[in-house]
């Protein structure tokens, strides 16, 4: 599993899932929450705005990703 480093302590959703090359925009992100794609460990995330720390672990179809 991949891990992606991140300055601050927390960091949105969205900002992340950019930052891990897994949407290219917060538009493109839209209709896959809506569509119950997203995980956050292991839990369907429908908010853009949900806050990320340090360990959490985001999939988005078979791709995980980890906060780090």
């Amino acid at each position: 599993m991949r891990e992606i480093k991140i300055r601050d302590e927390m960091i949105r959703l969205g900002q992340f899932l950019k930052l891990a090359d897994l949407v290219e925009s917060g538009g493109d992100l839209k209709p896959l929450l809506a569509e119950g794609l997203v995980k956050v460990n292991n839990e369907v995330e429908t908010r853009r705005g949900r806050q990320l720390s340090r360990g959490d672990v985001v999939t988005l179809a078979d791709r995980s990703v980890r906060v780090g």
